[in-house]
């Protein structure tokens, strides 16, 4: 048995603001994917898979079956047989490997499920980012459904509000100089932590404002920037959330970036911001040139996301 491909995600924009209902733009990341296996020989990373899905099985079990309702039997059934979740998503990088295990778990025992192939109307989207986000609580308290919803239906989500998420489309990419890229800080993040971290700093007034006016109204431009295709204005924009993120997010960045931040805003080399909560996993960059930007930042692993 081996069920479909699910791919890896990228919150291009909207970290932590989308917790708190201002916009975020999400892609899928194909370079990375997992699927459900079974094998009789369990060893390794398949056998830590699938005692983590025994778990998940009791957790699925449940839940508020008028939300969602599974063939737990089946799902039971194949995890006995030696199901696991097959993945080169990296754990805790920001990337959503957890997202990926929840959109294959839905896709193949969901009863009554929502397909990608019928009309996605807003009520549908939200009906599925509900399910997912309750799927998804098992792995890192509490989930926004994005991350599952972004893999299960393979196309880039804008996130308007709590209440309003649509699909989109991106500009094609361009054989240009400029790119979206990550950089792997080589520390595993944690989510939970860095969340909480986030939610003390929001009962700060100071911090409050800053998020729904400067965080927020900064973000929104970059989407809309980024839709667009208007480039120049992007980067302009992306270099002031750079500069936002460096200046109050100090924790959710690893320590030893804080210099390379630094550094990209005082270069115009490139401009680095969170990828998922932080506090480990990938950075995300943009540049206008990758080839100077590699050429800065050229004792790191580097991988190309998206070409303007």
């Amino acid at each position: 048995m081996k069920g479909p491909l699910f791919y890896a995600k990228i919150l291009l924009f909207g970290e932590y603001g989308i917790i708190k209902d201002s916009k975020g733009l999400a892609i899928p990341f194909n370079a990375y994917r997992g699927a459900l296996k079974t094998s009789q020989k369990l060893v390794g990373k398949a056998k830590e898979s699938n005692q983590n899905l025994k778990k998940y099985y009791n957790y699925l079990k449940g839940l508020d079956k008028d939300l969602v309702s599974f063939n737990v039997n089946e799902l039971e059934e194949d995890v006995k047989n030696g199901m696991y979740f097959d993945s080169s998503i990296p754990q805790g990088y920001g990337v959503g490997s957890s997202g990926a295990l929840v959109a294959s778990i839905y896709d193949k025992y969901a009863y009554n499920k929502i397909t990608v192939l019928e009309n996605l109307t807003r009520e549908k989207l939200l009906k599925l980012k509900n399910v997912f986000a309750a799927m998804e609580s098992f792995f890192h308290g509490k989930s926004s459904g994005l991350d599952p919803l972004n893999s299960y239906l393979s196309l880039p989500i804008l996130i308007n509000s709590k209440e309003n998420i649509e699909p989109t489309g991106i500009p094609s990419q361009k054989e240009g100089k400029g790119a979206v890229f990550l950089l792997d800080s080589q520390q595993i993040g944690e989510t939970e932590p860095m969340v909480n971290i986030f939610m003390n700093k929001m009962k700060n007034e100071g911090f409050r404002k800053m998020i729904s006016e400067d965080f927020a109204k900064t973000t929104d431009a970059c989407i809309e920037d980024f839709l667009h295709g208007n480039v120049k204005s992007l980067f302009g924009n992306v270099k002031s959330l750079s500069k936002l993120v460096l200046k109050n997010f100090k924790p959710m960045i690893p320590d030893a970036f804080h210099k390379v931040w630094e550094n990209g805003i005082k270069t115009n080399d490139y401009y680095l911001k969170l990828c998922g909560s932080g506090g480990g996993g990938y950075i995300l960059g943009f540049t206008e040139d990758y080839e100077k930007a590699q050429e800065s930042l050229k004792n790191y692993k580097l991988e190309l996301v998206y070409r303007f």
